[in-house]
């Protein structure tokens, strides 16, 4: 390839038993107590070189995305050894999904946290996902998977083993380095074969902002992120091939990988770049003078400064934390954090910015400040991006998780003059939705959670962080050339007339699940009779109405407020949200949910009783 790949790698590849003239790695079951760990733990056959490589990859973890001109050949498994398999069955690998992703710990050392994402658990997930792959794409071509990663420590490692893995299935894998969620499923849609492009699948290696032991995977085909049913299925096939680790059958079938490194954030951050000097009429600097803080949180959206913002014209001085470090020293990557909120709102103030840009680790979700100190994030961020939207299309449906709030539905339908549509939390949940209101003819074009996941109809309802602050960046960029005002006060006029609560609490009432007052229940069948409860409670009760249209949970209106009680999507959890105008009314719509779960033994209401008695 010409430049643009910068590595090529033949592997021979015996299944899961890799041999050069040098190192060998097996895959050898050996009992354990805690099964976990002992993917870790030396194989009696070999030496175990785990820990030196950890800490050398470790050390030079982005050395990765370094261009190569020169195209090497070597064996993959030449900087490993041997490393047992822990004895699981197909239930260890299905509490490894959460939602329309998987996460797991890749790296021990935090105490109660046993690893569960070791290297043979990932090459058997990733050759699922090829085996999935090739059902689902079937043909007689070669098929390819592009792999990314974000910035934490165990990237390296679980990078190698599923390129492994995905060999094993027989597919072609392009390795991004590190790279944003975003861009992984961009590459399923870019048509440049000198950037191997496009794929057809994609895995990004991310945990989003979980500590720095967690890790996963997030799956995508030029038709989007996988859901559920499809996550189900490749961790199901995942244990299956698993289980059928053996020395016996390591050795039965060879082949050769090809694994090539390419640049393609390049690729990624240029269309970024594209969209803003469209917005603003094909102007090359459309930014020039606006002085625009980032901070990335050591995640992988430093690029996002030198890479979008300073072609288009922008000062970046003043950004932060962009050099990428799997640690998080400085604070989590997360424009939920009320840290990292304040973290980038300070930077603004210090530097006197027009606007500063936060993201997440792997850049789906991102969140902005204005020149005030005044945060876009929540149903701010919903506002801002509903009147941006609205103004391009009137009319248009905007799709929102449960917890969105009255007074976001106000302003979207009576000032913008759209539709709220609320749907149920989980950002999968909230885009698929978006989607099916388009097929029943009821036009949509933006899917958006109180969390920042935002997807938007005009990037393939791809739920993109960094596409989100270029539509920012776009109408602040249009508004200067056709003279209607410069500065960030464009954006906080858009929002002006926003009903935004004094009070806003989430409290989790948690299950215990091994409470007697479970009798042999599932936490989710309890969980629904509490649910059951609450809902008979507000029928007597003339100061509460109950949400007319609602697809989760119960939500109540009244006390000059609202509560909603739902079950968690994943954990035995009850979370209670809460806004009001007051404390006391936050008090009494509390005391409402008290009062009609007090029978419930196994139920956690510490939190609601710390409410209501303040």
């Amino acid at each position: 390839m010409e430049g643009k790949v910068f590595q090529k790698f033949k592997v021979e590849q015996c299944c899961y038993y890799l041999q050069n003239k040098q190192f060998k790695t097996r895959y050898q079951r050996q009992p354990n107590n805690n099964p976990y760990i002992s993917a870790l733990l030396p194989c009696p056959r070999g030496n175990l070189l785990y820990s030196s490589i950890r800490a050398h990859t470790t050390l030079s973890k982005y050395h990765q995305t370094t261009h190569i001109s020169k195209q090497t050949s070597f064996y993959c498994n030449a900087s490993l050894s041997s490393t047992t398999v822990p004895s699981l069955d197909k239930t260890d690998f299905l509490k490894l999904q959460n939602g329309s992703d998987i996460r797991g710990v890749a790296v021990p050392g935090v105490e109660g946290e046993p690893v569960s994402l070791p290297e043979p658990v990932t090459e058997a997930i990733a050759a699922a996902f090829g085996q999935w792959l090739l059902h689902k794409k079937a043909g007689t071509r070669k098929l390819r998977v592009s792999v990314g990663h974000d910035s934490r420590i165990s990237a390296p490692t679980l990078l190698e083993a599923v390129s492994r893995g995905l060999g094993v299935s027989g597919l072609d894998v392009v390795q991004f380095g590190l790279a944003s969620t975003p861009a992984m499923f961009n590459s399923t849609l870019t048509e440049d074969e000198s950037f191997l492009c496009p794929a057809d699948g994609a895995i990004m290696i991310t945990a989003s902002h979980l500590p720095y032991n967690r890790n996963g995977f997030k799956f995508f085909t030029s038709e989007g992120g996988l859901g559920k049913v499809d996550i189900k299925n490749i961790l199901e096939r995942a244990a299956d091939i698993y289980q059928n680790f053996s020395d016996e059958n390591l050795t039965k079938s060879q082949r050769e990988v090809s694994v090539k490194k390419v640049d393609y954030m390049a690729v990624y951050t240029s269309g970024l770049v594209n969209a803003v000097r469209k917005a603003a009429g094909d102007l090359e600097k459309p930014l020039e003078g606006f002085h625009i803080v980032v901070d990335a949180g050591n995640g992988a959206g430093g690029f996002f400064a030198a890479k979008v913002l300073e072609p288009l014209g922008a000062i970046t001085s003043g950004s932060q934390f962009l050099e990428p470090d799997g640690m998080f020293p400085n604070h989590i990557p997360n424009p939920e954090d009320n840290t990292a909120m304040q973290a980038i709102t300070k930077a603004v103030l210090d530097n006197k910015a027009d606007l500063g840009i936060i993201f997440d680790t792997d850049v789906d979700r991102s969140a902005a400040v204005d020149s005030s100190g005044r945060e876009f994030n929540r149903n701010r961020l919903i506002a801002l991006l509903s009147a941006i939207v609205l103004e391009e299309h009137p009319g248009t449906t905007i799709v929102t998780d449960s917890v969105t709030s009255d007074g976001l539905t106000s302003f979207i339908e009576k000032k913008l003059g759209g539709k709220h549509h609320r749907f149920k939390r989980g950002y999968k949940n909230v885009i698929d939705e978006a989607i099916r209101l388009n097929t029943t003819g009821e036009e949509t074009h933006l899917a958006i959670e109180t969390s920042g996941h935002g997807a938007l109809k005009e990037n393939h309802w791809l739920d993109d962080g960094a596409y989100l602050m270029v539509k920012i960046l776009n109408k602040l960029a249009s508004a200067r050339a056709a003279g209607e005002g410069s500065g960030s006060k464009v954006l906080t006029d858009l929002v002006e007339g926003l009903d935004e609560p004094k009070v806003a609490l989430e409290l989790r009432l948690k299950i215990d699940k091994n409470h007697s007052d479970l009798e042999g229940r599932d936490f989710r069948e309890y969980g629904e009779m509490v649910l059951q409860q609450v809902s008979n409670s507000i029928e007597t009760n003339p100061n509460l109405k109950r949400a007319p249209v609602n697809y989760e949970g119960i939500r109540v209106s009244g006390f000059g407020g609202w509560f909603l009680l739902r079950l968690s999507l994943h954990d035995p959890v009850l979370p209670l949200n809460i806004e009001a105008q007051s404390e006391d009314d936050a008090v009494q719509l509390g005391l409402v949910v008290a009062n009609a779960v007090k029978e419930f033994k196994a139920l956690d209401t510490s939190a609601l009783s710390n409410l209501t008695h303040s």
